[in-house]
This record gives structure tokens, sequence and C-alpha cells, in this order.
């Protein structure tokens, strides 16, 4: 235990190893990002708003509820362990997607991506937050979910050149066989368990134990459950503008190759703004941080309807990335302040849960909308539930953390 340091200097080659990692984890989700709603129509005829969206839901609820046994499980079986079955569960999804022969074993394709994410994701969240300590936890989230995003938008972005050149199917797909693979292999042979780094925190830590980790994250503890709750809305305008975003930009005629980039810009910008916003996260109040990026998500989305044209698109799609860039990295800053070190992973988890429950929600919400009522109005719905969600964070979370510290 002696021999063990925390902090990210100290850790820098295990920490940038995970990062690699994280990267192919957010490739796998980019894999689908551009593609899927024209995958859908071409492939299987399948035109509904609703049922497009089907495959965001099944994906959301698998993720979240594999977000949720990730934390629960972490220090049982070890974060590494968890990580390496994340990987198993992913190496069949671009077979399945490449000889799916209907629409159902899509979906099913669906909710292993989401398993194997929920797993994956969560524990190189986990892993890093153990690795470095207190001083730069906001920095080490920002990392995380730069290369995650990042790469989300780099592959959204070649996946829509691909298929635009060489079809929806198979092409594209083949990236997500590379990303597995070389993911599980880079796990299985350097990727080292950090549950020696939870017990060494442990020793100094003095922040009081939650006595129910699930409520208190939900409910009842203002920052946490004002932090679950923005999660949730923020993937859940994330799910619209993955399953709308791309219809209305095919409805406005824009060719994949357009609608590669627009898509693209959005988790690229989120991904980049990362890098500076975690390390904000460190040194300045995370409530505003919080507070003002879900506010420009909601304007940004807001704006979409009235817009037609490619620049002023890509501008929208860029401010949402910036606004999504400023809470991403300091949810889970925030999250892991407010906890103990022993319950780190669980509470993480539990934010995790609700958060990515947000896809299922988002795709369901806009999906029927949009059958009733139009587009429009599915992504006006969306942006006011952004906003309102801005407001909670402004008016119940409060300024400072202090006040769930033992003294």
């Amino acid at each position: 235990m002696d021999n063990i340091k925390l902090g990210l200097k100290e850790n820098w080659k295990q920490f940038t190893l995970l990062v690699i990692v994280n990267g192919f984890v957010g490739g796998m989700v980019g894999m689908e990002r551009s593609i899927f709603p024209q995958f859908a129509e071409v492939e299987f005829g399948v035109a509904s708003k609703t049922a497009i969206l089907t495959f965001i839901t099944a994906f959301g609820i698998s993720k979240a509820l594999a977000n949720y046994y990730t934390g629960k499980l972490a220090n049982k079986f070890g974060r590494r362990n968890l990580l390496l079955f994340g990987w198993i569960l992913a190496i069949p999804v671009p077979f399945m997607l490449i000889y799916a022969p209907s629409w159902t074993f899509v979906i099913f394709a669906n909710v292993l991506l989401g398993l194997s994410q929920g797993l994956t994701w969560s524990s190189t969240v986990v892993m890093k937050i153990d690795l470095v300590g207190e001083k730069d936890r906001g920095f080490a989230m920002g990392l995380n979910e730069f290369a995650g995003y990042f790469a989300v938008g780099v592959v959204a972005f070649i996946t829509g050149y691909v298929a635009n050149d060489y079809g929806i199917t198979p092409y594209p797909f083949y990236i997500g066989i590379f990303l597995s693979i070389v993911g599980f292999l880079l796990t299985f042979f350097w990727v080292k368990d950090t549950r020696d780094f939870v017990h060494k925190e442990s020793s100094t830590d003095k922040t009081v134990q939650l006595k129910n980790i699930f409520l208190e994250t939900t409910f009842k503890n203002k920052t946490l459950s004002s932090v679950t709750q923005a999660g949730l809305i923020n993937n859940l305008n994330d799910g619209m503008i993955w399953g709308l975003l791309p219809i209305v930009l095919l409805s406005l005629n824009f060719d994949n190759e357009n609608i590669g980039i627009i898509t693209a810009i959005y988790p690229t910008v989120w991904g980049i703004g990362q890098l500076f916003t975690g390390k904000m996260s460190d040194h300045y109040s995370k409530k505003g941080m919080l507070f003002w990026g879900m506010l420009l998500q909601g304007v940004a989305i807001l704006f979409i309807p009235y817009s037609s044209s490619f620049g002023v698109l890509a501008s929208l799609s860029a401010i949402l990335g910036l606004g999504t860039a400023l809470v991403y990295p300091t949810f889970l800053s925030t999250i892991a302040q407010a906890t103990s070190p022993q319950q780190r992973a669980e509470s993480v988890g539990t934010f995790r849960l609700w958060r990515d429950l947000g896809y299922a929600f988002g795709a369901i919400i806009s999906g029927i909308t949009a059958d009733l009522f139009g587009v429009e109005y599915a992504i006006l719905t969306i942006a006011g539930l952004t906003i309102i969600s801005s407001l909670i964070i402004k008016f119940r979370m409060p300024a400072t953390i202090k006040q769930i510290k033992s003294t």
C-alpha cells in the first residue's frame, strides 16, 4: 500500500492507456451516429420516427442498467474484469449489424452495445477517478470524456463519408470490428485494476458516507440529485439529436457527407472542449458551469427547427457541443467530490443509470411527439425541458458541497 501514490503525474502511463481505451469505447457509438436512421429506412423499410428511435431506446435502457450494476459490482469483481467483459459483449455487435435479417435483430444488437458501453465507459471513468485523487479529478474526467466523445465525432464523420461513397452497409461497420477487437486486446494485456488506489484514498478521506446511495444520489441530496436530473436531461436531448437531427438534415436534402459533418461537429466540440472544461471544474464554480452549460444546450436546440443553411446548422451543432462540454466532466467531478471513495463507484453508477436512461426517454418522447405533431414540435419540447433543467440547477443546487463533508 505504501508504494501506491495518487495523482495524474504519478500514474500517467496507466491513465494514458485508459484514455486511449475510452477512445475506442466512444468510437463504437460513433459507428452508428450519422447513418442509423437511413440504415433503418434503406435496409429494413422502417420509416416511423418512433420505430427508428427504438434502437436508441434499447441502447439507452441497457446502457443505463449496465452503468448501475458496474457501479455496484466494481468493488466486488474489480474494474478491469468488468471492462474486459464489456469488450467481449462489444465484439459481436458490428457483425450482427452487417448480417441483421430484421429490425428486431438490429435492436438486439443495440441492447448488447448498450450493455457493453455501460460496462466499459463506467469502468474507465471510475478507474481514472481512483488513480488521480482529488486534486486533478475534473481534469481527469475532461480527458476521459474528451477521448470518448472526440472518438464519437471522428468515427461518425468517417462512417458518414464511407456510407456516402460505398453504401450504408457493410463497410461502415468494419470500423466497429477493428475498434472492439483492439480495445479488448489493449485491456487484456496492459490495463491494471485500481482497487488498491481506493483503499489508499479511503485511509485519509473524511467525507461523510451516504445512508442510502441510490436515494441520496437520485432524490434527497440537493447536490447529487441536481446533478443527476441534469445528466438525465442532457442525454435526453442527446438521444433526440442522435435520432432526429439526421432526419431533419435529410428533409433539407443534405447528402450523407454533409450530414456526417454536421452531426460530427457536436460530439467533436463536446469532446475537445472537455480538455479545457474538465480543468475549469477544478477551479471554478461547478454550479455555474452546470447552469450555463444546460442553458446553452437548450437555446441551441431551440433554433434548430428554424434553420436550414449548412453554416447555421453547423454553428448550432458547435454551440450544443460547447454546452455539453461544460457539463459533462463537471457532472462526474461533482459526484466524485460529494461522495466517499468506498461509495463513489456506486454513486457514479446511480448517476449514470439515470443519465443514460435519458437516451431512452429522449427517444420515446421525441419519437412519439414527432409522429403525432411533427419533428419541429419534438425538438421544441426537448429544448424546453433542457432549459427547465438549467433552472433546477440554478435554484436547487447549493453553491458549494461543503455541507456534506465531515468537520
